[in-house]
Protein backbone atom coordinates (compact mmCIF):
# COMPACT_ATOMS: atom_id res chain seq x y z
CA UNK A 1 0.00 0.00 0.00
CA UNK A 2 1.34 3.20 -0.88
CA UNK A 3 2.12 5.18 2.14
CA UNK A 4 0.76 9.04 2.83
CA UNK A 5 4.60 10.03 2.27
CA UNK A 6 4.69 9.06 -1.01
CA UNK A 7 1.31 10.22 -2.51
CA UNK A 8 2.57 13.26 -1.06
CA UNK A 9 5.76 13.63 -3.07
CA UNK A 10 4.30 12.07 -6.13
CA UNK A 11 1.89 14.49 -6.45
CA UNK A 12 4.81 17.04 -5.59
CA UNK A 13 7.05 16.19 -8.09
CA UNK A 14 3.98 16.18 -10.78
CA UNK A 15 2.94 19.71 -10.09
CA UNK A 16 5.52 21.73 -8.47
CA UNK A 17 8.48 19.68 -10.43
CA UNK A 18 6.66 19.61 -13.49
CA UNK A 19 8.19 15.53 -13.80
CA UNK A 20 6.65 13.36 -16.19
CA UNK A 21 4.61 9.96 -14.62
CA UNK A 22 7.66 7.60 -15.77
CA UNK A 23 10.47 9.96 -14.24
CA UNK A 24 8.57 10.07 -11.10
CA UNK A 25 7.86 5.94 -10.79
CA UNK A 26 11.72 5.14 -11.44
CA UNK A 27 12.59 7.71 -9.01
CA UNK A 28 9.99 6.46 -6.06
CA UNK A 29 10.28 2.68 -7.21
CA UNK A 30 6.93 2.47 -8.00
CA UNK A 31 5.23 1.20 -10.70
CA UNK A 32 3.34 4.19 -13.48
CA UNK A 33 0.31 2.75 -12.19
CA UNK A 34 0.08 3.79 -9.01
CA UNK A 35 1.74 7.27 -10.08
CA UNK A 36 -1.23 7.56 -12.14
CA UNK A 37 -3.76 6.36 -9.11
CA UNK A 38 -1.83 8.87 -6.66
CA UNK A 39 -2.28 11.94 -8.94
CA UNK A 40 -6.16 10.98 -9.80
CA UNK A 41 -6.92 10.48 -5.95
CA UNK A 42 -9.00 13.36 -4.16
CA UNK A 43 -7.61 12.26 -0.83
CA UNK A 44 -4.17 10.97 0.50
CA UNK A 45 -4.59 6.76 1.44
CA UNK A 46 -6.14 5.42 4.44
CA UNK A 47 -5.78 2.12 5.79
CA UNK A 48 -9.04 0.25 6.31
CA UNK A 49 -9.38 -3.07 8.76
CA UNK A 50 -11.51 -5.53 6.91
CA UNK A 51 -14.00 -6.60 9.54
CA UNK A 52 -13.82 -9.91 11.24
CA UNK A 53 -16.21 -12.07 11.47
CA UNK A 54 -17.57 -12.88 14.90
CA UNK A 55 -17.42 -15.59 17.50
CA UNK A 56 -20.93 -16.21 17.58
CA UNK A 57 -21.30 -16.39 13.66
CA UNK A 58 -20.66 -19.93 13.07
CA UNK A 59 -23.53 -20.67 15.83
CA UNK A 60 -26.23 -18.98 14.26
CA UNK A 61 -27.37 -21.75 12.61
CA UNK A 62 -27.75 -23.63 15.92
CA UNK A 63 -29.48 -20.71 17.70
CA UNK A 64 -32.28 -20.24 14.58
CA UNK A 65 -32.87 -24.42 15.23
CA UNK A 66 -33.39 -23.50 18.87
CA UNK A 67 -35.41 -20.64 18.98
CA UNK A 68 -37.79 -22.29 15.60
CA UNK A 69 -38.45 -25.10 18.25
CA UNK A 70 -39.40 -22.71 20.94
CA UNK A 71 -39.21 -18.84 19.90
CA UNK A 72 -39.30 -17.37 23.41
CA UNK A 73 -36.43 -20.09 24.58
CA UNK A 74 -33.84 -17.28 27.20
CA UNK A 75 -30.84 -16.68 25.79
CA UNK A 76 -28.71 -18.83 28.86
CA UNK A 77 -30.58 -21.66 28.13
CA UNK A 78 -29.95 -21.11 23.97
CA UNK A 79 -26.05 -21.15 25.00
CA UNK A 80 -26.60 -24.03 26.90
CA UNK A 81 -27.97 -26.24 24.03
CA UNK A 82 -25.34 -24.80 21.57
CA UNK A 83 -22.63 -25.11 23.49
CA UNK A 84 -21.54 -21.70 23.40
CA UNK A 85 -18.75 -20.75 26.49
CA UNK A 86 -17.65 -17.75 25.55
CA UNK A 87 -19.07 -14.06 26.96
CA UNK A 88 -22.56 -13.71 27.06
CA UNK A 89 -23.20 -10.32 25.77
CA UNK A 90 -22.55 -10.55 22.37
CA UNK A 91 -24.59 -13.91 22.27
CA UNK A 92 -27.68 -12.19 23.69
CA UNK A 93 -26.97 -9.37 21.52
CA UNK A 94 -27.28 -12.03 18.02
CA UNK A 95 -30.15 -13.82 20.03
CA UNK A 96 -32.37 -10.42 20.19
CA UNK A 97 -31.42 -10.06 16.71
CA UNK A 98 -32.41 -13.36 15.22
CA UNK A 99 -35.49 -13.92 17.64
CA UNK A 100 -38.28 -11.82 15.83
CA UNK A 101 -38.23 -13.99 13.03
CA UNK A 102 -39.37 -16.53 14.76
CA UNK A 103 -42.06 -14.95 17.13
CA UNK A 104 -45.79 -15.11 16.47
CA UNK A 105 -47.60 -12.18 15.55
CA UNK A 106 -48.33 -9.75 18.55
CA UNK A 107 -52.23 -9.90 18.43
CA UNK A 108 -52.37 -6.52 20.40
CA UNK A 109 -49.92 -4.87 18.33
CA UNK A 110 -51.84 -2.21 16.43
CA UNK A 111 -53.06 -2.88 12.42
CA UNK A 112 -52.54 -0.62 9.91
CA UNK A 113 -54.49 -0.70 6.74
CA UNK A 114 -53.81 1.74 3.37
CA UNK A 115 -55.94 4.68 2.36
CA UNK A 116 -59.27 3.80 1.48
CA UNK A 117 -58.62 -0.38 1.94
CA UNK A 118 -61.51 -0.63 4.71
CA UNK A 119 -64.25 1.28 6.36
CA UNK A 120 -66.23 -0.30 9.41
CA UNK A 121 -69.79 0.46 9.41
CA UNK A 122 -72.55 0.29 12.73
CA UNK A 123 -76.06 1.84 13.44
CA UNK A 124 -76.35 3.85 16.70
CA UNK A 125 -79.67 4.38 18.45
CA UNK A 126 -78.77 7.77 20.48
CA UNK A 127 -82.03 9.05 22.92
CA UNK A 128 -83.18 11.95 20.86
CA UNK A 129 -85.86 12.71 18.37
CA UNK A 130 -85.00 14.61 14.87
CA UNK A 131 -87.38 16.83 12.84
CA UNK A 132 -87.70 15.08 9.87
CA UNK A 133 -90.21 17.70 7.81
CA UNK A 134 -93.39 18.88 7.86
CA UNK A 135 -93.79 18.84 11.34
CA UNK A 136 -92.74 15.02 11.95
CA UNK A 137 -90.33 13.78 14.23
CA UNK A 138 -88.44 10.41 14.26
CA UNK A 139 -86.65 8.27 17.02
CA UNK A 140 -83.92 6.24 16.89
CA UNK A 141 -85.73 3.40 17.03
CA UNK A 142 -87.21 4.24 13.31
CA UNK A 143 -84.51 6.20 12.28
CA UNK A 144 -81.18 4.91 13.63
CA UNK A 145 -78.01 6.91 13.31
CA UNK A 146 -75.41 5.05 10.77
CA UNK A 147 -71.89 5.55 11.43
CA UNK A 148 -68.58 4.90 9.77
CA UNK A 149 -65.03 4.95 10.77
CA UNK A 150 -62.52 4.90 8.01
CA UNK A 151 -59.35 2.12 9.03
CA UNK A 152 -56.73 4.59 8.01
CA UNK A 153 -57.63 8.06 8.63
CA UNK A 154 -59.61 7.42 12.01
CA UNK A 155 -62.08 9.77 10.67
CA UNK A 156 -66.07 9.27 12.11
CA UNK A 157 -68.78 9.81 10.32
CA UNK A 158 -72.33 9.86 11.50
CA UNK A 159 -75.12 10.70 9.45
CA UNK A 160 -79.32 9.94 10.94
CA UNK A 161 -80.55 7.52 7.59
CA UNK A 162 -83.82 4.97 7.50
CA UNK A 163 -82.24 1.94 6.13
CA UNK A 164 -85.39 0.46 4.61
CA UNK A 165 -87.64 3.31 3.10
CA UNK A 166 -84.47 4.94 1.73
CA UNK A 167 -82.78 2.18 0.39
CA UNK A 168 -79.17 2.09 -0.73
CA UNK A 169 -79.46 6.04 -1.03
CA UNK A 170 -78.50 6.54 2.89
CA UNK A 171 -75.70 4.56 2.46
CA UNK A 172 -74.42 5.75 -0.85
CA UNK A 173 -74.52 9.19 1.31
CA UNK A 174 -72.49 7.82 3.93
CA UNK A 175 -69.77 6.78 2.06
CA UNK A 176 -69.80 9.94 0.13
CA UNK A 177 -69.37 11.70 3.12
CA UNK A 178 -66.73 9.62 5.17
CA UNK A 179 -64.67 9.86 1.84
CA UNK A 180 -65.00 13.54 1.90
CA UNK A 181 -63.99 13.84 5.38
CA UNK A 182 -60.70 11.40 4.80
CA UNK A 183 -60.16 13.93 2.27
CA UNK A 184 -60.36 16.53 4.68
CA UNK A 185 -63.10 17.91 3.29
CA UNK A 186 -65.33 20.62 5.80
CA UNK A 187 -67.45 19.20 8.87
CA UNK A 188 -71.06 19.25 9.31
CA UNK A 189 -73.04 18.74 11.88
CA UNK A 190 -73.10 14.99 11.56
CA UNK A 191 -68.96 14.53 11.51
CA UNK A 192 -66.85 14.12 14.11
CA UNK A 193 -62.49 13.92 14.29
CA UNK A 194 -60.72 11.12 15.71
CA UNK A 195 -60.22 10.92 19.44
CA UNK A 196 -63.31 12.49 19.89
CA UNK A 197 -64.33 10.46 22.23
CA UNK A 198 -67.73 9.12 22.90
CA UNK A 199 -70.10 10.01 20.08
CA UNK A 200 -72.50 12.61 20.88
CA UNK A 201 -75.76 13.54 19.19
CA UNK A 202 -76.10 17.15 18.41
CA UNK A 203 -79.93 18.92 18.39
CA UNK A 204 -78.91 20.11 15.20
CA UNK A 205 -78.50 17.07 13.12
CA UNK A 206 -80.26 16.54 10.08
CA UNK A 207 -81.88 13.69 8.63
CA UNK A 208 -80.61 12.17 5.86
CA UNK A 209 -83.23 11.13 3.51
Amino acid sequence: MLSVEDWAEIRRLHRAEELPIKLIARTLGVSRNTVRAALAADGPPRYVRALAGSAVDAFEPRIREQLQAVPTMPATVVAERVGWTRGMTVFKQRVAEVRPAYLPPDPASRTAYEAGELAQFDFWFPDIELPVGYGQTRTAKRLPVMTTVMGYSRWSVRRPADPLPGGRGPVRRLVAAALEAAAGGAQDAGVGRRGSGRPVARATARADR
